[in-house]
């Protein structure tokens, strides 16, 4: 853990300190860029290579697909409670992507033409959801319910399975409820392969979306161009901005949380006032001791964990901005103005009662959400980006009458004859 007390220190030196960005190591990029090759030249072959190379499992094609039987057996295995809880989730979750969604839109401009806009959702998008140390259901609510939401007809998923070859019974239940249309056994940068370029058994997608691990996100990018993706998040990131007003306790519950989901997790705590570290940090040790995985999460906090010591506001908001933290929890008096003010993070939590473990499972935004920075440029995952948009033009003739004079001054200037032509003939 690391302490920065920017009372006493003029530098930006913190800058440095908690700069991070997306850059993955040449050898990661090699071995990526061989893995989708393969996939590419070899299809199915290369993913039965792959799962046996890199998960012990021996598939034939016609496993790779989750079949209808399992499918309906999964839903035998969950407790009502269980399915009650996803059922509310997925409710939340697509009430609020209904209401962002994009709507079509019509204008006459200045000439009298009809302009506007059409919204279609994409017809074959590709979900990966992980399934690692265990099945991600929350991931793939936040991801296929709003491709369903917003009508893609064909929502394919992509997880992980080990030797046993089977995806957890829960996950399978959540994208029966979530609205996946197809399911496969496939993971990795190979699994991304697949839903560019597609294999035999596995058709390819337009977009592809959902986190994954850094051979995953590496795979994102360079599939990028030859298929659409969403983002390429990293490792999970909290910040907490806190004041007198914050509960030390509560504070330190919230990095711990975060500190879950793996050792890349980045937590910060800018402090308004100076008693909040040393209290802060007494409450992780004390928490620390009834959880299940203290060794991992202590782990995880002891490589990326901050504590910086703001002067005053408008410098802690300063550095949230220039933080851009996928997670920022407002745990200050005066949390709405402050809200105002931020304008790069991922999603904003405000307010002591706002734990980002709700918006990570219930709350209804989706928690796939810009990391390393990238919040200054990159929303998170929102229903639009299943829409495809189309430009509408309709010109009638005293409308491009009008607009002639325009046309041919700006064919004129670009040298672009052609152009003019195309319209002035019209009234030839």
């Amino acid at each position: 853990m690391k302490i920065i007390d920017l009372q006493n220190d003029d530098t930006d030196e913190w800058k440095r300190v908690l700069s991070r960005h997306y850059s993955p190591e040449p050898k990661l990029v090699n071995e990526v860029t061989a893995i989708l090759s393969t996939v590419k030249e070899r299809g199915d072959l290369a993913l039965i290579d792959f799962a046996q190379q890199f998960d012990g499992a021996v598939f034939a094609s016609e496993e790779f697909r989750v079949s209808e039987k399992e499918l309906q057996t999964a839903f035998t295995q969950v407790t009502p409670k269980l399915l009650n809880a996803l059922k509310a989730v997925s409710t939340n979750v697509r009430e609020f992507t209904l209401r962002s969604k994009r709507v079509d839109w019509t204008h006459t401009n200045t000439q009298g033409a009809l302009v506007g806009e059409r919204f279609d959702p994409i017809d074959r998008v590709g979900i990966y959801v992980p399934a690692g140390t265990a099945p991600l259901v929350s991931t793939a609510i936040m991801t296929v319910s709003l491709a369903a939401a917003i009508g893609v007809p064909e929502i394919v998923v992509v997880s992980p399975v080990g030797s046993s070859k089977k995806i957890n019974a829960e996950l399978l239940a959540t994208l029966q409820i979530t609205g996946a249309t197809e399911v496969y056994k496939v993971g990795g940068a190979q699994a991304i392969g697949a839903l560019a370029f597609g294999t035999e058994t596995i058709r390819p997608v337009s977009k592809v979306f959902g986190p994954g691990n850094a051979y995953v996100t590496e795979a994102k990018r360079q599939v990028f161009g030859f298929v659409a993706v969403d983002l390429l998040p990293g490792p999970s990131e909290i910040l907490v901005l806190a004041d007198h007003t914050a509960n030390p306790a509560w504070v330190a519950a919230d990095f711990l949380a975060q500190a879950e989901h793996g050792h890349g997790s980045v937590i910060c705590l800018v402090a308004l006032d100076e008693q909040l570290i040393p209290a802060v940090r007494h409450e992780i040790d004390r928490q620390m001791v009834s959880l299940k995985r203290k060794i991992f999460l202590q782990e995880t906090l002891d490589r990326n964990t901050f504590f910086v010591l703001a002067k005053n506001r408008d410098q802690a908001v300063n550095i949230v901005n220039e933080f851009a933290p996928e997670h920022l929890s407002l745990a200050v008096e005066g949390a709405e103005t402050i809200a105002k003010s931020i304008r790069t993070s991922g999603a904003i939590f405000i307010g002591n009662y706002s734990p980002v473990a709700a918006g990570d499972f219930v709350a209804g935004p989706s928690h796939e959400l810009p990391t390393g920075g990238a919040g200054k440029s990159f929303a998170g995952l929102t229903v639009d980006q299943f829409q495809r948009r189309t430009s509408l033009v309709r010109y009638d003739k005293e409308s491009l009458r009008k607009s002639i004079p325009i046309i041919s001054q700006l064919s004129a200037v670009e040298h672009l004859d052609a152009h003019a032509l195309s319209a002035t003939i019209r009234f030839d």
